[in-house]
């Protein structure tokens, strides 16, 4: 299925939501000063068992395949099943470790090599992007996968509005460090906070999302609450959650994974069916709600959109 990224114009939410649920959800919103926020219909590559355990029958979205046709995945599956060590490496676990979780108030600082530094809270992120509603299609791939109903925004817009300066090259994000709410950092295991890396060209790309809800309701704390980096053409673990800090830079920044295991975790993270991790083959992708795996596509399908960003690289030395 030939695809683009730029063939897709601004869509309404109300296109991909009943007219009657998105109206309604919007006035809830607005009173609650987070009106506006895209649905990003953003598919992490997998065909779910169930479509019935939506948040209620309120919230039913009417698109229910990402743009390969793969279906949407429960909702009770993608709250209930969850990378996010901070809580505990358990993925049945997060969920309840993080019912006690407080995302507010919440301030995201965005500077390093820019010309205008800020800090933000989540209210002011919502309200600043609430125009910029469009539908995108997207797939991701966490070596297991889920296809969600993401809400959010393009990072490169809040890139914009703190003006990167010539020098700048990469993005460093940090996650909350908090080990009272995060039981999970507790672990000595790991060097806290959780922190990621992205270069320039890839953060400004349109499909490097913040997102900051799911199926139609604010972020759950188990998924990244309350604004998370979505990334869908490389693996899970570059799309940190729970956000607290941007920084640009003119050096790779050092990140979690790629620290503690380099030869298991590069930098980059593509989506690569020809490079393996040291302990499996990522020839093959296990989706949730199926049997069996299924092949492992090229950045995840997004060749089209994103091989241009790695031309010329090595990408099993880049991997």
């Amino acid at each position: 299925m030939k695809r683009s990224l730029y063939r897709s114009v601004p869509i309404p939410s109300s296109e991909i939501t009943p007219e009657h649920v998105y109206t309604n959800r919007r006035l809830f919103m607005k009173a609650a000063g987070t009106a506006g926020l895209g649905m990003l219909l953003t598919a992490c590559g997998v065909q779910p068992h169930d479509l019935t355990e939506t948040p209620s029958a309120d919230q039913e979205i009417d698109a229910t395949t990402d743009e390969l046709g793969d279906l949407l995945t429960s909702y009770t599956d993608v709250i209930t099943y969850n990378n996010f060590y901070e809580f505990t490496t358990n993925k049945t676990g997060v969920s309840s470790l993080a019912k006690s979780f407080v995302p507010s108030p919440w301030i995201i600082e965005i500077g390093g090599l820019v010309s205008n530094p800020k800090a933000y809270s989540i209210e002011d992120l919502m309200k600043k992007f609430a125009q910029e509603e469009r539908v995108y299609r997207l797939r991701c791939v966490e070596g297991w996968s889920m296809v969600i109903p993401w809400i959010g925004f393009e990072l490169g817009l809040l890139l914009d509005d703190v003006e990167p300066l010539g020098s700048a090259r990469y993005a460093a994000f940090t996650t909350l460090l908090d080990s009272k709410q995060m039981p999970g950092q507790g672990n000595p295991l790991y060097p806290w906070p959780y922190t990621e890396g992205l270069r320039l060209d890839e953060a400004q790309h349109p499909l490097t999302i913040l997102a900051t809800g799911l199926y139609g309701q604010p972020m759950p704390a188990q998924n990244g609450a309350p604004i998370r980096l979505v990334v869908p053409w490389k693996y899970g673990f570059k799309s940190i959650k729970s956000i607290v800090k941007i920084e640009l830079t003119d050096r790779q920044p050092a990140t979690l994974w790629n620290t503690i295991a380099p030869n298991e975790y590069g930098f980059y993270a593509n989506v690569n069916p020809e490079v393996d991790h040291p302990r499996w083959s990522q020839a093959t992708d296990r989706r949730i709600g199926e049997r069996g795996r299924r092949e492992t596509l090229m950045f995840n399908g997004y060749a089209e959109e994103v091989a241009g960003l790695y031309a010329g690289m090595d990408l099993k030395a880049n991997y």
